[in-house]
């Protein structure tokens, strides 16, 4: 069975492994100040999907934007964020999910004083490869501090890297009062 790979337009070959993370202990990886870890990567799916439990301080905000390959969903764990998807804003908190199909613009900013815990995941799966190229390794399951990649550095990343991966920036960030 092949899979088309969506960073390079590829023909993938899909695994029947069972993956298995035992808690804590996937790879990780620093990036927009958050501590991403990667519970299946496309490579172990096949391309199909990747899934990564994703921890966000409070007033993280992304740009209006969109993926032109990939669809994406987050399962909120702990914390909540606002979501703009298209023209309708969406209060998520504990126990919500939202899915977001390609094409449709999107920005979120994580709201309240505690950190959001969410499983995001992508279809396709190389979405988060974006992650991996614009962030470092995470060297603990924390989030970054002064041992992170400085914001203005990382930002110049993902104006090169981001086109790769399909996205898209069509507009500012969620105000704060959002």
């Amino acid at each position: 069975m092949s899979d088309i790979d969506s960073s390079t337009g590829q023909l993938g070959t899909a695994t029947s492994a069972v993956v298995h993370r035992p808690a804590g202990s996937a790879r990780g990886t620093w990036a927009m100040g958050s501590l991403f870890e990667h519970l299946l990567t496309a490579e172990e799916s096949g391309g199909r999907v990747g899934v990564a439990l994703v921890t966000q301080p409070a007033g993280t905000a992304t740009p209006l934007h969109r993926h032109t390959r990939e669809a994406e969903a987050f399962y909120i764990l702990s914390g909540t964020m606002t979501y703009r998807a298209g023209d309708e804003l969406f209060h998520l908190a504990e126990g919500d999910f939202i899915w977001l199909p390609p094409h449709v613009p999107h920005a979120f900013r994580v709201t309240g004083h505690e950190d959001v815990r969410f499983l995001g995941l992508t279809d396709p799966g190389h979405l988060f490869g974006l992650y991996d190229e614009v962030g470092l390794p995470a060297t603990a399951r924390r989030l970054p501090g002064a041992d992170g990649r400085p914001m203005g550095e990382e930002i110049g990343r993902w104006n090169v890297v981001g086109p790769r991966y399909g996205l898209e920036v069509v507009g500012p960030p969620l105000p704060e009062d959002a």
